[in-house]
């Protein structure tokens, strides 16, 4: 019997034991990229708007133009004075709060117009904000504050930020332009940058005849709606995309797109639309929406799209 009993425990002792390590490892949480892409259209006064700093709100955005590359400078301060966004570190130093979302923003001086180096440009500023909120994170460790933060980056174009100051003050001598950032406690979701286009209107397509840019006659009531809706919202644009059918050449359906939308344009700018807030775009016979092999197919995809921006 006792043979039985050691026999039994040899064989348990052999079968090897499952452990921690073998189970197969839980998969991580996908890294968000804490870059938002693109250019945003948004005037400074969009930014003055949000400004309160005598209260904190979980439902309002904050603007605060803080340069935020000189936090190096600003954390090695044994009393650091934070300038403008001194309200927003006393009241994190002081109350622990729910996360709080920062979004730092730039915009590129307009004057520069090499692609290579505006795309340097935008890593350099995607670097100095990364930076600027390591150095954040960091002071905050030391100095124990209780809060959580998320990061974001953003770009926005100089132009529409400035608005009609724009034209009245002196070109900016930076290449790269610190605009501040944009702060938002709480946990509920929110859009954390502003965006000129979220209530934007939709508009139908403006359909030709085969082989033709005339505007037809039905669809100048369409173009005296969109030419009035850019006319009374001032910081949009419109972009005219040009299409044809697949019958004939490349060169010829380009050319034939091309024409399709300057003469929308034209039609826009009689009625009063500034040239500037009208870009063209030329599609040819890309991206169709209809059968060509049929002509109400045909007739579908030889249009040009309308799409506020």
């Amino acid at each position: 019997m006792k043979r039985i009993i050691l026999l039994a425990l040899a064989a348990l002792l052999i079968i090897p034991c499952a452990s921690a390590q073998d189970k197969p490892a839980k998969k991580g949480k996908k890294e968000v990229s804490p870059i938002i892409e693109g250019r945003q259209k948004v005037r400074q006064v969009d930014y003055d708007s949000v400004w309160k700093f005598t209260t904190f709100d979980n439902k309002k955005k904050y603007y605060c133009n803080f340069d935020y590359t000189n936090m190096a400078d600003i954390v090695s301060q044994k009393k650091p004075d934070w300038g403008t966004f001194q309200p927003v570190m006393n009241h994190l130093l002081t109350v622990a709060r729910a996360p709080l979302k920062i979004c730092a923003v730039f915009a590129l001086n307009p004057s520069i117009t090499d692609e290579q180096h505006r795309n340097a440009l935008i890593e350099e500023a995607r670097e100095d904000a990364l930076s600027s909120y390591a150095m954040f994170t960091e002071y905050a460790t030391k100095n124990e504050m209780h809060n959580k933060f998320q990061f974001n980056v953003a770009q926005v174009d100089y132009r529409y930020w400035k608005g009609s100051d724009y034209f009245l003050t002196e070109p900016p001598s930076d290449d790269i332009i610190v605009v501040g950032y944009i702060l938002f406690f709480g946990t509920k979701k929110t859009n954390l940058f502003p965006s000129t286009t979220d209530s934007a209107r939709t508009f139908n397509d403006i359909k030709f005849f085969p082989n033709d840019a005339t505007i037809v006659e039905s669809y100048i009531p369409l173009i005296d709606d969109l030419a009035k809706y850019l006319l009374e919202n001032e910081r949009l644009e419109v972009l005219l995309s040009g299409y044809t059918d697949n019958t004939g050449t490349n060169a010829y359906n380009t050319g034939l797109s091309r024409q399709r939308a300057t003469e929308i344009k034209k039609a826009l700018v009689l009625r009063g639309v500034p040239d500037y807030k009208i870009e063209i775009e030329t599609k040819g016979a890309a991206d169709p929406i209809g059968d060509n092999n049929t002509y109400e197919g045909r007739i579908a995809n030889n249009r040009v799209s309308i799409k506020i921006q």
